[in-house]
């Protein structure tokens, strides 16, 4: 299996190199040249060795699709020892609830940091540590998140050998209790800082120190952001074991609604999708930074400023340049790596949007890849937090709140089981829950009082160049 990038660079390149790399050298993301297609007997294999062997021995199946330059024996003993029970909570890993008719809920939020970027960073942190002891050598990890995926890289790769995190995050801008998961933390090779603007300035912070190659190169600078492959790939899992949970045959399709602001956790149902995972609709759910249901509804993707970024009680998804749109465009173009050059790296730099309204394309995001879209606002989270409680009383947080309201808009007669995948457990947002139902969400023991704990942080300008300097600093 090798790799190429969505700009046009086809040079060959396999997985362990994509690994540690991150963005490929003419700033385009990875994917692999093809992907492996699952017949309705190697699904069945799947779907026996999920319920006989469990969920760490179905990562291994899927994986391996994708990776053969890990002997399979050390890839299994990895996906062994990523999953277990003692990690996530449960042995079920990713267990299915019904809610109501033709809804169902994924529990992806059962890891340390309580959010489901635990199910693909737990994973990496073992990959990075793995390769990086095979080649002897370092990695310094720099990152962007919007309040989940930091944590999870950094209870990830805490202690970890060879390994330096560095986590920009928007200053202020994440919840008390997501800030004190990752600002208490006081491991030496734990970074945290704080840059005085939105999460895109974060994220464009990330791609520009990844496109200066001298500095990348120089440093050894790798990504855990969903530009990484490697973390996308591991998504992709949790599809299969959606799909086997609610179905009994291979004959029945269902359909998956997913919070998104930067588009990697939907990024994962399209390649599931793509390698023929019988998937009928992959509904993407918005806050009121809707960028991506005005792509679906209307074929225009129109980035916004940072002033333009709303500040909203889902702020996980307080995204308006949502870096893994990249992959899907580049397949939804056919493959065309000057096509989506034009669009990405030209158009957005310069216009900041471009439009695919007119283009055949465009037919094709709902009828050949079952895109659909729907957009949810504070109210209609306090709305479906308050019902969801009254009605089955189960709690969820509010990402996962915009993705049951949306679900509910598209599951149709309930004759083809639409799964919402759980993002976050509610304490990681426990104002917006207090204010929907008058009491606060539970909390896990062991995060009992994790505000009040010494934050180590550094507020910085939204300064490519300053990151790069601590970076320095930090590394000599």
């Amino acid at each position: 299996m090798h790799y190429l990038s969505t700009r046009g660079d086809a040079t060959p390149r396999k997985f362990c190199d994509i690994l540690l790399e991150g963005l490929a050298p003419d700033g385009g993301l990875y994917l692999p040249a093809s992907y492996p297609q699952i017949s309705d007997a190697r699904l069945q294999e799947l779907r026996t060795a999920y319920h006989q062997q469990g969920y760490a021995e179905l990562a291994f199946q899927i994986l391996s699709l994708y990776i053969d330059d890990i002997p399979a024996a050390d890839l299994r003993a990895l996906c062994a020892k990523t999953y277990t029970a003692e990690v996530f909570g449960t042995g079920e890993i990713v267990p299915l609830r019904h809610l109501e008719d033709g809804l169902w809920l994924e529990a992806l939020s059962n890891g340390p940091t309580l959010a489901f970027k635990d199910m693909a960073m737990q994973l990496l942190g073992n990959l990075f540590e793995y390769e990086l002891a095979r080649r002897g050598e370092e990695l310094n990890i720099l990152g962007a998140t919007s309040g989940d995926t930091g944590s999870a890289a950094e209870y990830a790769m805490r202690g970890k050998k060879g390994i330096r995190v560095f986590m920009t995050s928007p200053h202020g801008r994440m919840s008390p209790f997501q800030q004190a998961q990752m600002f208490s933390l006081q491991d030496e090779n734990i970074h945290n800082i704080a840059i005085e603007g939105v999460f895109d300035d974060c994220q464009d912070i990330v791609k520009a120190v990844s496109n200066d190659l001298a500095f990348k190169r120089k440093y050894k600078i790798g990504t855990v952001n969903s530009i990484n492959w490697a973390r996308l790939l591991a998504q992709v899992v949790y599809y299969f074991a959606g799909y086997i949970q609610a179905t009994e045959s291979n004959a029945q399709k269902v359909s998956f609604t997913v919070p998104s602001g930067n588009f990697g956790n939907v990024c994962a149902g399209h390649v599931a999708r793509m390698m023929g995972l019988p998937i009928a609709q992959l509904v993407v759910a918005t806050n009121e930074n809707d960028v991506l249901d005005e792509f679906f509804r209307t074929g225009v993707y129109r980035v916004r400023g940072s002033a333009d970024t709303h500040e909203t009680s889902s702020p996980s998804m307080d995204i308006s340049k949502a870096s893994n749109f990249e992959r899907f465009i580049f397949d939804l173009l056919g493959r065309d790596g000057a096509r989506t050059q034009a669009l990405f790296g030209t158009a957005l730099q310069t216009t900041g949007r471009f439009d695919l309204s007119q283009d055949p394309c465009f037919a094709d995001v709902a009828a050949k890849y079952g895109f659909a879209s729907g957009k949810s606002t504070h109210a209609d989270r306090l709305a479906t937090i308050r019902s969801t409680w009254q009605q089955h009383g189960v709690t969820i947080d509010t990402h996962t709140a915009d993705g049951v309201k949306v679900a509910r808009e598209h599951r149709g007669d309930g004759s083809v089981p639409m799964i919402v995948l759980e993002t976050a457990l509610p304490i990681k947002f426990a104002a917006t829950i207090e204010e929907a139902l008058g009491h606060a969400p539970e909390r896990p023991p062991k995060f009992a009082g994790i505000e009040d704990l010494p934050k180590r942080v550094q507020v910085m300008p939204a300064d490519a160049e300053q990151v790069k300097a601590y970076i320095a600093r930090h590394c000599a």
